[in-house]
């Protein structure tokens, strides 16, 4: 392969090179204590509550929205895991974590607010990824499982009251961005004449040419799935990329299907086959170094607290934005969020590396 990468494949694999061995220097670099570990998150989890906060008022102002819960929506998913995995950690030395324990859950009720009235799949996002997060804390402290049926009731509720309100404000306010329903009723008028597109013109190396957008199209990585277009045009790669009207043609697979078909479709079964193995492959290692921490933890060594409260977080957070972007919006995991997808990934990965220094 080229060093200059000669397609949008090739230059997701090249940046996710980079950013795979940056993350493990610098989380090499840095002390990885329990308290530098909250610190980072906490802040994080303040920048993040600020930042949907302002985004979500832009949409009383009619201001212009800036629709950061797609890119950094997993980001703020794995402060508040971070932040939730060093709760009991910290109860366990003698800590008093009353009031820091408060004082997360008012960032998680923030964000679900902030985040929710921006997008719907974020708050699925958000929701899935909590659960996910807490399921994990809870099998590493060996504390007693979250699914009763008592919280599922509780989860289903909190579901259904969320989008119901959303509904009403919508209905109250006259906003349709904030109604659900018009977004299903989207779904349904143009979600199937895009799958019956995608499917009828998928092969196992890309697509058929011409049922792409671009006159010169060759088959292969037309750009549908891609990194930020900021990025492409700063270093000047003469890739395909989707300006003005052809954003909305781009919507067909970016936006109405979910992410399978979105890779397939521009990279072939093949590649999409290599994807999910990729995906699966990190969730593991993911499992496999939080079982490690867990018995050094119990056997008396304190040293890995700080990466344990972490990976607990980038899993959770990894995985929450995997479910959602190939099986339900391919949104969540292209252009920016795709960035965001490659750096949760080598936050779990680099675990590997970080173990064996020691």
């Amino acid at each position: 392969m080229a060093l200059i990468a000669q397609n949008h494949l090739q230059f997701i694999i090249e940046i996710g090179i980079i950013l795979y061995l940056g993350i493990i220097f610098l989380l090499n670099l840095f002390p990885m204590t329990l308290s530098a570990v909250l610190f980072v998150a906490l802040g994080l989890g303040i920048g993040f509550t600020v930042l949907f906060g302002i985004d979500a008022l832009y949409l009383f102002l009619a201001f212009g929205q800036n629709e950061f819960t797609h890119p950094f929506g997993p980001i703020a998913l794995l402060a508040v895991i971070t932040a939730l995995a060093a709760l009991p950690m910290m109860k366990d030395s003698g800590v008093e974590i009353g009031k820091l324990k408060g004082f997360i859950y008012l960032i998680i009720v923030a964000i679900t607010i902030f985040g929710g009235l921006m997008h719907r799949s974020f708050l699925l996002l958000w929701l899935l990824g909590l659960l996910i997060g807490v399921f994990l804390i809870s099998k590493s402290f060996r504390q007693k499982s979250i699914f009763t049926v008592k919280r599922i009731i509780l989860m289903v509720a909190a579901g259904v009251v969320g989008f119901g309100g959303l509904e009403l404000l919508s209905q109250v306010l006259q906003m349709p961005i904030f109604s659900p329903l018009l977004r299903i009723l989207r779904l349904e008028t143009f979600a199937t004449p895009s799958l019956n597109m995608v499917i009828n013109n998928t092969t196992l190396l890309g697509h058929e040419p011409e049922s792409a957008y671009w006159a010169t199209s060759t088959g292969f990585a037309d750009g549908y799935i891609s990194l930020p277009m900021s990025l492409l045009l700063l270093f000047g790669l003469p890739f395909p990329v989707f300006f003005g009207i052809l954003v909305n043609r781009k919507d067909t697979i970016d936006y109405m299907l979910p992410g399978i078909f979105g890779w397939s479709y521009d990279f072939g079964y093949l590649t999409l086959i290599m994807l999910l193995i990729w995906c699966a492959s990190i969730i593991f290692i993911g499992l496999k170094m939080l079982h490690i921490y867990r018995e050094r933890r119990e056997n008396g060594d304190k040293k890995y607290l700080g990466r344990e409260a972490l990976l607990i977080g980038s899993l959770g957070a990894f995985t929450a934005q995997a479910l959602i972007g190939l099986f339900l919006i391919n949104r969540s995991m292209n252009g920016t969020a795709l960035l965001t997808f490659i750096f949760l990934s080598a936050m779990v990965a680099s675990h590997i590396v970080l173990l064996k220094k020691d």
